[in-house]
């Protein structure tokens, strides 16, 4: 005869019922709010973004290693393209449906009559360092001795190539004084400036850091603070976020909210993470060989990354005055910034959140 089965132990029964009824509650709640946000008008996105393993990128990479994406009902394709530059081009080609990129591309594109508009934010700093190579210019003084010298920025055209035009125009001189060289932002950007083929760089963390900490630059002006961003900018300074043609928001509003309620549930996870958390949930290329390192870059910018993904009024007026002051072709009276961003979506995922 068959040994009788033992009957389950009181506490285990308990358990096997915690863990089916939490997991039964999970799957209720998230029907419960997929059903209040109404259907989605498009399940199957292709995202497109420049250099996911930087720091500036660390809400999307977050909301996607955990599932938050999945989640709200989405399977997002993550394209990933060497800089912000390539991420806009395939969304404006039409190969992507939307960009997790720098906000003032929306800005850049209204005034080339393109309508593109910003419904989550990722950063509310730039999080961006210019610094100084100490072994091409270790006599450096001024920015006057940057004329005719070859800067890296991640990509020509992209947010830290706008941080460089800004950064040399207040020191008196112009794009067209020196050669901007695309460099990326990962160990392409580490190896250019170690080996001389840059003498100055203007790129994200955690690059920065790993250049700063060995002693290979001397940064002059540093966005990856708040402070930091205020003294650069003169105020708040909106950064990464996601960001999309006006006509794809219209005919996809579900689709935009969950798209909002993924970023802004990896924002709140980002709130109380610890180092540990950090390494077990990002992938191991990303920390560029040295994990002490990255987690001191990520230590540093973390007030840099947005509580709640709402964007700024003031950090709007401030990233287009910035604009304007090097490039001639942003004419400030031209603008309408009521159309580069909407808080719509990031304000419902808020309130969901508890963000």
């Amino acid at each position: 005869m068959p040994a009788p089965c033992n009957p389950p132990r009181p506490h285990q029964m308990t358990r096997r019922s915690f863990a089916a009824g939490t997991a039964l509650t999970v799957a209720a709640l998230a029907m419960s709010a997929l059903r209040a946000q109404g259907k989605l008008e498009k399940t199957k996105i292709t995202l497109s973004v420049g250099g996911k393993a930087a720091l500036y990128y660390l809400p999307l990479t977050i909301s996607e290693q955990l599932g938050y994406f999945k989640a709200e009902g989405l399977d997002v394709e993550i394209s990933d393209f060497a800089s912000d530059t390539h991420a806009l081009q395939a969304v404006v080609g039409g190969s992507a449906d939307v960009c997790s990129g720098a906000f003032e591309n929306t800005i850049n594109l209204q005034a080339k009559n393109q309508m593109f508009r910003a419904f989550v934010l990722q950063g509310r700093a730039p999080q961006i360092a210019f610094g100084i190579s100490t072994k091409t210019l270790p006599n450096y003084k001024t920015i006057a001795d940057l004329k005719g010298k070859k800067i890296g920025v991640s990509a020509p055209g992209s947010s830290t190539n706008m941080m460089a035009n800004l950064v040399l125009s207040r020191g008196g001189l112009q794009a067209s004084d020196v050669r901007f060289i695309g460099v990326g932002t990962a160990a392409s950007a580490l190896t250019a400036l170690r080996s001389g083929q840059i003498d100055a760089i203007s790129n994200t963390d955690p690059v920065m850091t790993m250049l700063e900490q060995k002693g290979d630059v001397k940064i002059i002006s540093d966005t990856r603070t708040l402070k930091g961003t205020v003294e650069v900018f003169g105020g708040a300074m909106p950064a990464a976020c996601l960001y999309a043609p006006q006509n794809f928001i219209q005919k996809n509003p579900n689709t935009c909210q969950a798209l909002a309620n993924a970023i802004v549930h990896g924002l709140k996870w980002l709130q109380t993470a610890g180092p540990g958390d950090i390494i077990k949930t990002l992938p191991e290329s990303y920390f560029l060989g040295d994990r002490a390192l990255y987690l001191a870059a990520f230590n540093k910018l973390r007030e840099s990354i947005s509580l709640d993904g709402m964007i700024p009024e003031d950090g709007v007026r401030t990233a287009l005055k910035a604009l304007a002051s090097f490039d001639a072709s942003i004419k400030v009276d031209k603008i309408d910034l009521s159309k580069t961003y909407t808080n719509e979506f990031a304000r419902r995922a808020k309130e969901r959140f508890k963000a």
